[in-house]
């Protein structure tokens, strides 16, 4: 995107100011989105967005600007602005040396999706609404959505990094509404990855949406949730986004700075049952959390942070590394050129552990079996979270039996952990996600095997 002369020309023009650190984050993103409701194409859209971001570092203090002008004297001003408004006044030259750093691509893409036509993109949201209304009369209702997004960025800073990364990610969702005595359910299937128009070799959009609509169908007869504190299953692969939200976060190094997690100060201690190891993990394969390089231009990289039970590390950006003394983990992400960088997962999830999936359930003579998760609120300085629960079942006397309504799962992140009797060696990786924080959204992936939570609050209606 930019010459490595007007790279290195940029930079030393942040640093004239006394600047002691100055990072060049230019990103060319593109992509293509579609949307089908109740057989007609209600949306199809296409877009392509260049820029920059400057930022710049004195002491305690950061400034940042942003451009979409990419030239060498766009790029200039802009670096110019970020370093007054990191500290005015200053001068002399520094000079800085680009050093390329090499990152592994975690996997590659066979069909870059710009050069696939939008009407064979379309066929697949037809494809997907016909297979789902065969799945009975019931269904009144779906919607399909297919997204493409391919971003190439180049990370340059005054520590002498030159990084760049062409990240594609292809995504497919179908959301079916089923009505009957019981009133309007919903069911939902989604699949994303690190990979071009391929996804779709290996992928069936018709299974997807049968599944969708099957899921909708079978909540018709859902009965009430139970409510009050019940031992609780987790299929593989759906109960990710619980260890994201109620525990990932408060393992983010700014929140530690902060002390607003309740991890803060705990690296070294058991927080969990010795049965939990929790990872994140940027170089897993076409995960939808994967990346070469994070939006500092450091190396994705495999971050253990609790093993056995014991918190052994959190994850880490540039500046929260810096003023620990430490390398940065891989964590430094940001959702796009006109944002800061901060401290952000990747792919985390619970690994596998010994125990067969089906004997779990079989050990638990009451409680409720959670097939998938919705979304939820979590506080970081307690851990206390809500989490919906949008298809569970009923577990009595060892077998999984009828559906539940839908329900919330109340509780605390550290007492999850520590609360988790026993775990199966089906691990999965759960559906893409997109996580917020502070306003900002990045692709993320998250997972586990089939666990069992001794006990749990079920926030349902049922006596």
């Amino acid at each position: 995107m930019i010459e490595e002369s007007v790279v290195a020309d940029v930079l030393g023009s942040a640093l004239r100011s006394g600047g002691e650190f100055a990072e060049l984050f230019a990103e060319d993103r593109r992509g293509t989105a579609a949307r089908l409701d109740d057989g007609r194409v209600e949306d199809m859209a296409s877009g392509r967005e260049r820029g920059a971001g400057i930022r710049v570092v004195i002491g305690e203090t950061t400034g940042f600007a942003h451009t979409s002008d990419l030239s060498q004297d766009g790029l200039r001003a802009a670096a110019e602005a970020a370093a007054a408004a990191a500290r005015g006044g200053g001068g002399g030259v520094r000079t800085v040396a680009l050093e390329r750093v090499a990152a592994p691509c975690p996997n590659t893409v066979a069909i870059l999706p710009e050069t696939v036509g939008k009407a064979q993109k379309v066929e697949l949201l037809r494809r997907a609404d016909e297979a789902a209304r065969s799945a009975g009369g019931a269904i009144r209702q779906v919607s399909a959505v297919y997204g493409d997004n391919r971003r190439q960025i180049l990370v340059a800073n005054s520590a002498g990094v030159l990084a760049s990364d062409d990240q594609v990610k292809t995504r497919f969702a179908v959301s079916c509404v089923a009505s009957g005595d019981a009133g309007m359910q919903t069911g939902r299937e989604s699949v994303g990855a690190t990979v071009g128009f391929e996804l779709f070799d290996t992928v069936s959009v018709e299974e997807m949406a049968r599944g969708a609509a099957t899921r909708a169908l079978t909540k018709l007869a859902a009965r009430p949730a139970p409510s009050g504190s019940l031992p609780v299953v987790i299929k593989q692969g759906s109960g990710g986004v619980l260890f994201h939200e109620a525990c990932g976060h408060g393992l983010e190094a700014d929140h530690i700075a902060k002390d607003v997690s309740v991890f803060t100060g705990r690296v070294g201690e058991l927080v969990a049952s010795p049965l939990v190891t929790l990872v994140d993990d940027g170089t897993m394969g076409p995960e939808w959390g994967s990346l070469a390089i994070d939006d500092e231009g450091h190396p994705a990289g495999r971050n253990v942070l609790i093993e056995d039970g014991i918190l052994t590390d959190y994850m880490w950006d540039w500046l929260r590394a810096r003023k620990e003394g430490r390398d940065s983990s891989g964590n430094g992400r940001r959702e796009s050129y006109q944002h800061l960088p901060m401290v952000r997962m990747t792919n985390t999830y619970v690994l596998a552990g010994r125990e067969d999936p089906e004997e779990i359930v079989r050990q638990t003579p009451h409680g409720v079996y959670v097939a998938q998760l919705g979304g939820g609120q979590v506080n970081t300085a307690t851990g206390d979270f809500v989490f919906g629960m949008t298809e569970a079942y009923l577990i009595e006397d060892g077998q999984i039996t009828e559906p539940l309504r839908d329900a919330n799962l109340i509780g605390n992140g550290p007492a999850v952990l520590r609360n988790i009797d026993v775990v199966g060696h089906d691990f999965a990786m759960g559906p893409p996600g997109t996580c917020g924080k502070q306003g900002q959204g990045v692709p993320v992936g998250d997972g586990q095997p089939t666990l069992r939570v001794a006990a749990l609050t079920v926030g349902g209606t049922a006596r």
